[in-house]
């Protein structure tokens, strides 16, 4: 009896549990497979069965398994698994990030702004957060809620540092698949919070502009504390379901992400099954929270409007408006990103990769790196507290070395 042989590429014997097959050599393993007769593949060492993932694409003819206890369908593109046990899906082990494409051999430069863009970043986060805790008379609703937004943008920074250092300082572009659900959900959770929190802050500018006498009797600190805690819980709860979805599906093609970090929509067009269920769950989000958050702001905004223009004196309207600014610099900083990232998915197909890069890190490191100059330059209270920590640091290097 004359016994029929794998390619070696696909064989039971190399053992290639999760191993991405090129078009060529799946040729090779189909040609095989249909020249194979049952008895032949069941003799071999490693199982009786050859088993695929599905895949939407081209069938094996099941007449290549004729007499075969089991007929799976073997479809283009697909990751053979030479086992004899059942298998329904598959995550690979690791994602491999990208930087920029085509400019590899610059990830060592392009290291230096991010490592400039992540230091001023933490330190002027850091720096409004101490600024508040350290000067009694800011301990108000207007100062918590911006501690809320550098402690959410200190979120953001942290959740993209790990892998963003590692691939353009240490060339390091793996990452594991259970890491990089765990920075998708963070990254996309923070995101959401400072979406959250914007709206907490013009509704904290509409009550202190339309109700100045009820404002401290409003926004008490219990009550702040309760709508912080609502904007983590609602952030979490939405995005909670997001890992789960990403982890039903079958990754059986490339295992390369367009960034160098884990973003939902990147890892779900690597699967090779239906990813409705995420597309059309991960758009009820996005209305939801900057859909619903945007429009209320701009309702904010136009009630806002109407308190000030009601004010007879001018300067009233004027001093009114000017503490505004700080917040419509800070809404801006973060959508505007969002809103031409949208644009540029949408129209911008043709547009290099490149494009798509630099826009998508301009919406997860500008908005953190601008909120803290932002409020330091167009708040006072906050101005003056760096003064005051910068001279105490130079007062106290003063003192050391004399």
């Amino acid at each position: 009896m004359t016994r029929h042989f794998l390619p070696a590429a696909c064989s039971a014997e190399s053992r290639l549990s999760h191993a991405w097959l090129p078009s060529d050599t799946l040729a090779g393993c189909r040609q095989a497979l249909c020249s194979a007769p049952d008895n032949g593949l069941a003799a071999r060492p490693g199982g009786a069965q050859i088993l695929t993932l599905q895949k939407q694409g081209l069938l094996l003819r099941h007449d290549c398994w004729e007499g075969a206890s089991t007929r799976p369908a073997l479809k283009s593109g697909s990751l053979l698994w030479m086992a004899g046990v059942n298998v329904t899906r598959f995550q690979p082990a690791t994602f491999h990030l990208t930087g920029f494409p085509g400019l590899e051999p610059f990830h060592v430069w392009i290291s230096v702004p991010f490592c400039a863009l992540y230091f001023a970043s933490i330190l002027g986060n850091c720096a409004v957060l101490l600024v508040v805790r350290q000067g009694r008379h800011l301990h108000e609703p207007m100062y918590f809620f911006l501690c809320m937004l550098s402690l959410n943008d200190l979120g953001v920074s942290l959740s993209t540092l790990p892998t963003v250092l590692a691939l353009f300082c240490f060339g390091l572009s793996k990452v594991a698949f259970d890491a990089c659900l765990a920075q998708m959900f963070f990254i996309h959770s923070f995101s959401f919070m400072e979406s959250g929190i914007l709206l907490a802050m013009s509704f904290d500018r509409f009550v202190a502009i339309r109700h100045p006498l009820r404002y401290a009797s409003t926004l008490t600190h219990p009550q702040i504390a309760r709508i912080g805690a609502a904007i983590v819980l609602k952030s979490t709860a939405m995005l909670a379901p997001f890992p789960f979805l990403i982890k039903r599906l079958p990754f059986c093609g490339s295992n390369v992400l367009s960034h160098a970090y884990c973003l939902h929509p990147d890892m779900m067009r690597l699967a090779c099954a239906d990813i409705t269920v995420n597309n059309v769950y991960g758009l009820f989000v996005v209305l939801f929270t900057y859909g619903l958050d945007s429009t209320c702001i701009v309702l904010s905004y136009i009630m806002i409007l109407k308190a000030v223009l009601n004010i007879a004196s001018r300067q009233q309207r004027r001093k009114a408006l000017h503490t505004c600014v700080a917040h419509i610099c800070a809404v801006l900083s973060f959508y505007v990103p969002i809103v031409a990232v949208s644009v540029l998915h949408r129209f911008g197909k043709g547009a290099p990769p490149v494009v798509h890069v630099m826009m998508s890190n301009v919406y997860l490191f500008v908005p953190p790196l601008l909120n803290p100059i932002i409020y330091s330059v167009n708040t006072k209270e906050i101005r003056k507290g760096i003064r005051r920590m910068l001279g105490c640091a130079g007062s106290w290097r003063l003192r050391a070395n004399g």
